[in-house]
């Protein structure tokens, strides 16, 4: 499960409406039939349209200057073991949503009116999506692309030659292309993987849009904040602040765990992927204690996760500092991915 939370893009070309975002999140309904289309949601309400989700985002702004965001995207990720444990996975995903904004509004160190922030006092539009594609920050991707590169040069270099602005055999360029073609590194049903193709397997994931304003448009929210969890004197009164984002992950993970009866390997947890950039003794010390069936599978998400399985120490005298920093590269991605950019 990967959760990031994101603030609205600012400045330059980006809009201060929600508008463009919106329509991003309506392309794939483009390719469904009418019967598979996916509608934006909240927390009482189907099949919401765009146009309204625009309205309601847009005119829940009050008082908020040009370069504060408007609205937060935060995106909901299971993993393909997760996701094998939906039964439907569109009402199923749809009731998850549900049940993490609740997760969400608790994680504030806010009141309103002298009582704790609720489910009601946000206001949220969620939409789920059912692909994925490739894009550049994929590893894939990055490890495709200097043959991707190489491959451009010699087809760039037929195009001359075929229009006749130098000589030379296109037959042995077109020998070298199907070679590099082979020899990437990654491929998708017996194709070289590029950017913008569709990920097979199920992709399902959640995107949900928040009002940085609550639903009566006079508090901001802000799971920016750097705040987790403190209190400041404001107009003679003291005023709590503050959003508590690992335990938002971490009551995200549970919650999922909880609806569907998964068990989360050690692994699989936020917390454990945190704990491996901060301490990465501890990290490898509770995985060296797993039972032996926990710990195989273990290595076998972290395999699959890329991260250098031959490299990982199996006692304590191994865990030399060459052997993290390699293995932190692999997993900052993912520790990155579940924290906010502001």
């Amino acid at each position: 499960m990967y959760i990031t939370i994101t603030p609205q893009k600012l400045g330059g070309n980006f809009s201060q409406s929600v508008a463009g975002f919106v329509e991003y999140l309506e392309k794939e309904n483009e390719t469904q039939e009418i019967d598979n289309e996916e509608f934006f949601f909240d927390q009482y309400g189907d099949r919401i349209s765009a146009k309204e989700v625009v309205r309601e985002i847009d005119g829940n702004t009050a008082k908020l200057k040009k370069i504060e965001p408007k609205f937060y995207s935060i995106t909901v990720n299971p993993s393909k073991y997760e996701l094998k444990r939906l039964q439907n996975s569109s009402e199923d995903l749809k009731r998850y949503t549900r049940e993490v904004m609740k997760d969400y509004v608790s994680c504030f160190n806010r009141e309103i009116n002298d009582r704790p922030i609720s489910i009601d006092d946000i206001k949220y539009y969620a939409k789920i999506e059912h692909q994925r594609t490739f894009k550049g920050s994929d590893i894939q991707i990055r490890e495709n692309q200097a043959f991707a590169t190489r491959i451009l040069e010699l087809k760039k270099e037929i195009r001359t030659i075929q229009s006749g602005e130098k000589e030379g055999s296109i037959k042995a360029l077109e020998n070298e292309i199907e070679k590099l073609e082979r020899e990437a590194p990654h491929h998708q049903n017996g194709q070289r993987i590029v950017r913008g193709m569709k990920k097979e397997g199920k992709q399902s994931h959640i995107h949900i849009i928040v009002s940085r304003k609550d639903a009566s448009n006079t508090f901001s929210l802000s799971p920016g904040s750097k705040y987790k969890s403190s209190e400041v004197m404001m107009n003679g009164k003291i005023v709590k602040r503050g959003f508590d984002r690992d335990q938002f992950f971490t009551k995200a993970e549970k919650t999922f765990d909880r609806s569907f009866g998964y068990q989360r390997n050690f692994v699989e947890t936020y917390l454990a992927r945190k704990e491996f950039i901060k301490n990465p003794n501890f990290y490898f010390s509770a995985l060296l204690q797993l039972p032996t069936n926990e710990k195989a599978i273990a290595f076998k998400l972290m395999r699959e996760s890329g991260m250098p399985i031959q490299s990982i120490p199996t006692n304590s005298a191994q865990l030399a500092l060459k052997v993290f920093n390699r293995l932190r590269r692999g997993v900052e991605v993912a520790i990155k991915s579940s924290s906010i950019g502001i």
